[in-house]
């Protein structure tokens, strides 16, 4: 089964053939999900004592099952966040993939690691964070939102033990956060077992830090047996896309001395926007902040940079020590599975370093504002269609938008109508109680002429 015959040979040649195939489609099929028994009839069991040989496996992936999952790099994919890797990144995924490097330690894959922290530096220096900082690439925004807390909480819990009191268990611990902060955030508190703060947003959708400052007053007045340890604030909202208060937040969380941590798993990716750069104001101030490389700085899945002011105190957080595990310890290296929630660890940041190094910064600014262009473009095309209402205007590169007239039914069928006849996926979704269309655009093949076409098919 290890050994390279000629049968994996013709496997090779086959497996690169499918690959440079669907790196040349322009645009690759949109396709979509098929139901577990047509499934079943077409694909059959594939997993037998046998088996059926790689040949086979690969047809029936390329006839039936890819087809049966949605290409999220379609220049029309607009739910969600997309995922829009470059060709450079896609190859060099591959080349991860076959070089079988363990990315968690240094001794095992120090040059991995050394180019990670490149691209690190860099994601780092766009923010303004030290060149003290560091952090780690995770699997995505959830994983990374859940390690910052928790390095968060154990700064709170050494700060306490410095004092030489006992802990007193009848406290709990919270976060605060605003209401529309990721779904993350809420599954990260219930995971720690701390009490989350929610605060309303203001009338633009943001976290302020006025805001702030007056939930935590009534949260203590209400609940002092509480400890606010940590505030989340977010860069680029999923629904909306909105920037909160930034500089406000970081205010608010220095005069009381809590953990700030930005949420920017979509929108921070814009720091590397002239043109949107403004909006980020404070985050420099921050402790800990996440940006996913898989979002909007096309990078292929799963692909999220962690990054902390002072890392030593992830460090402090995250390290796992085991007779097994001292070994790795040889120095002041840098190992990647320190400072978060994980021990074994692909090294899943080269790719986005490989297209970095490989395109140049200038490119990836370039390509971000180009699918800031194109949102405006259909911010503007919204406002001038009367059967259309705009959501307010986009901050980053979601537009948000009613169709007037249309119950919630008569959007779900309009969406599984487009995603049916290849033409784009665009899901529902709802702002203020009311059903919506978002457009999340982040690739920069997405065109005026991908707007105009969903655009056009809402006049019915």
């Amino acid at each position: 089964m290890h050994e390279w015959t000629e049968e994996t040979e013709r496997l090779a040649a086959d497996v690169l053939a499918y690959t440079e195939e669907r790196l040349h489609l322009r645009p690759v099929p949109l396709d979509g999900p098929r139901s577990p028994d047509e499934l079943a009839e077409e694909a059959g069991r594939t997993i037998t004592a046998e088996g059926i040989g790689g040949k086979e496996a690969l047809r029936i992936f390329a006839e039936v099952l890819a087809p049966a999952c949605i290409s999220i790099d379609h220049p029309r994919y607009f739910s969600f966040i997309p995922c829009a890797p470059t060709p450079a990144s896609t190859l060099f995924d591959l080349v991860v993939g076959a070089s079988s490097i363990y990315g968690g330690s240094w001794m095992e894959g120090a040059g991995a690691v050394y180019a990670e922290n490149q691209a690190l530096s860099w994601l780092a220096s766009l923010a303004g964070f030290p060149e003290s900082a560091g952090g780690v690439f995770v699997q995505g925004g959830t994983l990374a939102n859940v390690s910052a807390l928790v390095a968060a909480r154990h700064r709170q819990l050494a700060r306490e033990a410095a004092t030489g009191r006992e802990r007193d268990f009848s406290r709990r611990y919270a976060v605060a956060a605003s209401t529309e902060a990721h779904s993350s955030v809420h599954s990260a508190a219930a995971a720690m077992d701390v009490d989350l703060i929610g605060i309303e947003p203001d009338e633009n959708g943001r976290l302020t830090g006025p805001g702030l400052r007056t939930a935590l007053d009534r949260s203590a007045a209400e609940h002092p047996e509480r400890i606010c340890f940590a505030v989340v604030a977010t860069a680029g909202t999923t629904n909306l896309g909105v920037v909160d208060d930034l500089a406000g937040v970081a205010e608010v969380a220095a005069s009381r001395d809590l953990w700030l941590h930005v949420d920017g798993a979509y929108g921070a990716a814009a720091l590397a926007a002239p043109s949107r750069r403004a909006m980020f104001a404070g985050i420099e101030r921050a402790d800990s902040f996440v940006v996913d490389p898989h979002k909007w700085l096309f990078a292929p899945f799963d692909c999220a940079a962690l990054l902390y002011r002072d890392p030593a105190v992830a460090f402090a957080a995250h390290s796992q020590h085991a007779s097994y595990l001292e070994p790795l310890r040889t120095g002041e290296e840098w190992s990647p599975s320190d400072y978060a929630l994980h021990l074994t660890r692909r090294a899943r940041g080269l790719p986005f370093w490989f297209s970095l190094a490989a395109y140049g910064t200038d490119a990836y600014s370039a390509a971000i504002e180009r699918t800031l262009e194109v949102a405006d473009y259909a911010a503007r095309r919204v406002r001038e269609l009367g059967h259309l209402e705009l959501i307010g205007d986009p901050k980053l590169s979601v537009v948000a938008f009613r169709r007037r007239g249309w119950s919630e039914a008569r959007y779900y069928e309009w969406s599984a109508a487009l995603l049916s006849s290849g033409t784009a996926f665009v899901v529902p979704t709802t702002h203020e109680g009311a059903p919506a269309i978002r457009l999340a655009v982040v690739n920069p093949r997405s065109s005026e002429e991908d707007i105009d076409i969903v655009l056009g098919s809402l006049s019915d």
